[in-house]
This record gives structure tokens, C-alpha cells and sequence, in this order.
């Protein structure tokens, strides 16, 4: 039995996946799209895309993106999305976790501190200090200004203990 070539409506439905793909490029960073291996003319239309307003133009790029998609390979383009993916979650319970670790260290104090370190498996100096001088001072605005810098504190040990979890 001779192999029947996919119907009009099955190209036109794997088209606009490849553009639905090429239009999620338009969301990336510079640095990110630098990473993946674009075609360059691909690439420039990307580019232009990020710099549109008018309705209409974007419209016509997003399709001639789509059209361009259609002579690479799409694979590499769908696992760099992935992984950028993966990255943003990361980076996003990076936060959360930061945000939590530093409300429970402002109201709980040592107790909390002392969590904290048997998760990191280590002590922080300055987190120390920092959380004296929080239980120390009365005023508002320093307590805030304090608050940002337990924060930064516990979002650089986070971050740090998420990266060595995920390699």
C-alpha cells in the first residue's frame, strides 16, 4: 500500500504548532535566544518581532516566523524551552522558599535560625548578625531595611543548595 501524503488540514495543524513554537522565542531574553543555535535570518525575525507594537505587523511576523520554522529543525528549539522552563520554576521556589525562611526567622527568631542552618548544614555569619540586630531594634525602617537583608542572606544559601540538588 502506497504511503498517502498527510491532508491539507494535518500540515496546516503541524504549521501552526511550529509557529506556536517560533512565537514562544519572542518571550526569551537576548542571552537565551543567544544560547540556542538559530537559523540567522530565524533569528532576525525573532528580533525584529520583540521590537513590534502595531497589531497587525506582529500578526505578519508571528506568521513568517512560523513560516521560517518550517526549515529547521524543531527539536533543539523544544528542549532549550524546556529547560529555560525548568529554570523559571527553579528560580521561582527559589524565592518562595527564601520569602518563607525569612518571615519564619523575623517572627520566630534563633529557633527558626537554627532550622535554617540544619537545612543549609552549615552556619551564616551574617545571617547571625543580621538577625540580632532584627530582634534588637524597634524601629520600622530599619527592621524593613534588615528584613531585605535576611532576605538576600537566605536567597543566596537557597539558591546555592538548590543548585548543587540539581546537577
Amino acid at each position: 500500500m502506497p504511503l498517502s501524503k498527510p491532508s491539507k488540514s494535518a500540515r496546516k495543524r503541524e504549521y501552526l504548532a511550529l509557529q506556536s513554537l517560533g512565537e514562544q522565542l519572542i518571550g526569551l531574553s537576548t542571552e537565551q535566544l543567544a544560547s540556542i543555535s538559530l537559523d540567522d535570518q530565524l533569528l532576525e525575525a525573532v528580533q525584529t518581532a520583540k521590537s513590534m507594537k502595531a497589531h497587525g505587523a506582529l500578526r505578519r511576523q508571528k506568521q513568517l516566523i512560523g513560516k521560517l520554522m518550517r526549515e529547521v529543525d524543531p527539536q533543539p528549539i523544544r528542549t532549550a524551552l524546556d529547560s529555560f522552563g525548568h529554570h523559571d520554576m527553579l528560580a521561582k521556589e527559589v524565592f518562595r522558599e527564601s520569602e518563607h525562611w525569612r518571615n519564619r526567622i523575623a517572627a520566630e527568631g534563633s529557633a527558626a535560625l537554627a532550622d535554617f542552618f540544619a537545612l543549609i548544614g552549615g552556619e551564616n555569619r551574617e545571617l547571625q548578625k543580621l538577625s540580632k540586630a532584627y530582634e534588637a531594634t524597634e524601629n520600622d525602617k530599619v527592621r524593613r531595611l534588615i528584613r531585605r537583608k535576611i532576605f538576600s542572606e537566605i536567597h543566596k544559601e537557597v539558591a546555592s543548595g538548590m543548585q548543587n540538588t540539581s546537577h
